[in-house]
């Protein structure tokens, strides 16, 4: 079978021959119809990732879109392997999969699941998310960052802030549920003053930058708070701006914080395969909105490069759907 096949972390996938896997007990071989390249999936293919065995060669991939022997449509997260989603054929375990309907879009769904999945999971799994809650979304430009504002709203939130650094895209934000937007590119004073006032009584931050960011916000809202005994929740779900931040120390005596992780490890494999069906159903509905761009397998170096240089999902299509 034909693959991306990563043979250096220091290079882009390239479009080689690759052995096809044969199945083992409790294995399924599919036709892998789309996969898309997002941060998780690009650490993996240049070692960075926490859950990194350095193991070459690899092809990329952690969950896609495929198609059974049988014929069924199937959405698909894989364990940590070196034989990754992003080729003509790979193995899965059915168990981690859900069964799509027909008539979906391959492509879309593959673009939507996983920036849908970490907002989802976090506030259904990671923390008891109470209806009528204030969210913070922090990075809320970002694939990721764009569904969580979906997603807070239509798991009950009352009130959304999205802040990110892209005004174009900010600007787009209040017709998908942002209720206020903060502009993190604007001066230091307008910024700090934009996250006090959302920070007064907000309840739950989804934090998709972390790094100098984390840390600046909290050193405006938390002297902001109406209420020092209201729960505060920081929901670390991804570093875009770095992967070390220097809270404040007085942050956490201050107020009623709780930093909070959110991703692969700190969430049980259960956990997030009970919680696919009902994440599937609300990405097909076809009510949430995501840009995406398909590439080829064959152009899989192309697409690579064009990840970082577009604001749509790019999708890997290996095979014809």
């Amino acid at each position: 079978m034909r693959a991306a096949v990563v043979t250096s972390f220091d290079t882009a996938p390239e479009y080689r021959e690759f052995l096809t896997p044969t199945p083992g007990p409790g294995e399924a071989l599919v036709t892998v119809l789309a996969s898309a390249i997002h941060p998780r999936v690009r650490s993996q293919a240049d070692g960075s990732h926490y859950t990194s065995t350095d193991e070459l060669p690899l092809i990329p991939g952690i969950d896609g879109v495929g198609r059974t022997e049988d014929g069924e449509l199937r959405y698909f997260i894989l364990p940590d392997t070196s034989l990754g989603a992003m080729a003509e054929q790979t193995l899965i375990d059915p168990r981690r999969s859900v069964v799509l309907p027909a008539g979906v879009d391959p492509v879309v769904i593959a673009a939507a699941m996983n920036p849908a999945m970490s907002s989802w999971i976090a506030l259904r799994r990671r923390i008891d998310f109470q209806p009528g809650s204030r969210v913070l979304i922090m990075g809320a430009t970002g694939n990721a960052g764009r569904m969580a504002v979906q997603i807070a709203k239509r798991l009950g939130a009352s009130h959304v802030t999205a802040a990110g650094r892209n005004p174009a895209k900010l600007a787009q934000l209040p017709t998908l549920g942002a209720d206020a937007v903060i502009d993190l590119g604007r001066t230091e004073d307008l910024v700090a003053q934009d996250l006090a006032a959302a920070g007064r009584s907000v309840d739950v931050v989804l934090d998709y930058l972390w790094g100098e960011w984390a840390s600046k916000a909290l050193y405006s809202i938390v002297p902001a708070r109406d209420d020092d005994s209201q729960s505060l929740t920081w929901m670390q779900i991804g570093s875009v701006t770095g992967p070390e931040s220097p809270i404040p120390s007085a942050a956490l005596r201050a107020c009623n914080l709780r930093l909070v992780g959110s991703g692969q490890g700190s969430v049980p494999p259960s956990d997030i395969l009970a919680e696919l069906p009902e994440l599937a159903t609300e990405v097909t509905n076809g009510d949430h909105d995501i840009a995406v761009r398909a590439f080829p397998l064959t152009d899989v170096t192309t697409a690579w490069a064009n990840a970082d240089d577009t604001d749509e999902r790019v999708v890997i299509t290996p095979s014809a759907r």
